[in-house]
């Protein structure tokens, strides 16, 4: 560089703490700033905004339906397969008194429920369906147990959902434990000669019972 008074050529001081300084390859032509983040163009910083608010809208979307999904059925180990069920009878939830034969004849699918259990509320329309289809076709019946619930917001749950068959009161928790249940849903199918022979914890479709039974039939023939 010239100094513009004195017309002397000299060479910039570097800055303090910068390393040696090498000359420019010959023929190069003038160095290029570096583009730093604040130099992107207004254009490419709103794309990546857009695509990270997007990015976080799916994850949001993913959380809440793994969050609202209803816990899948878990065929368990219970010490009551194979064996006879206990004694099921009582008070129904509408007064009168049923009591499940020792032997039904019939496979028969027993659901300890609450009115206060989501997963309960999710399983309930299958349960429906699978009633329904078991009534027509002359399969399977329905009896439900009360669990850690009031008599009356059982009854008055089933009367919403649409169940008509059986629902049992207990109170005191007696059948819960006669069953070895600790959580609803709780579901257990017993064969016609009145052998338990599958224990399902969680919610339960129609399609896993037939599934269920069907599997029975084919191992008890």
């Amino acid at each position: 560089m010239t100094d513009s008074i004195t017309g002397t050529a000299y060479s910039p001081s570097p800055a303090p703490g910068a390393g040696p300084q090498l000359p420019p390859a010959p023929g190069a032509g003038p160095a290029l700033p570096v583009a730093g983040a604040g130099d992107l163009p207004v254009r490419s910083r709103h794309t990546a905004r857009w695509i990270g608010l997007g990015v976080l809208v799916v994850v949001a979307g993913l959380v809440a339906v793994l969050a609202t999904r209803p816990p899948a059925a878990q065929v368990v180990y219970s010490p009551l397969v194979g064996k006879q069920a206990p004694p099921l009878s009582g008070t129904t939830v509408t007064g009168s008194h049923f009591a499940l034969a020792a032997r039904p004849g019939h496979y028969v699918v027993v659901n300890f429920f609450a009115s206060w259990c989501t997963p309960c509320q999710q399983e309930g329309p299958s349960l429906v369906s699978f009633a329904f289809q078991q009534q027509r076709s002359g399969g399977a019946s329905m009896v439900s147990v009360v669990f850690d619930d009031t008599t009356s917001a059982a009854r008055e749950y089933q009367a919403t959902l649409g169940a008509t068959w059986p629902t049992l009161a207990d109170p005191s928790g007696v059948l819960a434990y006669e069953y070895g249940v600790g959580q609803p849903p709780s579901t257990f199918v017993i064969a016609p000669d009145g052998r338990v022979v599958a224990a399902v914890v969680g919610t339960v479709t129609a399609s896993e019972l037939d599934g269920l039974i069907l599997r029975a039939e084919a191992t008890h023939r």
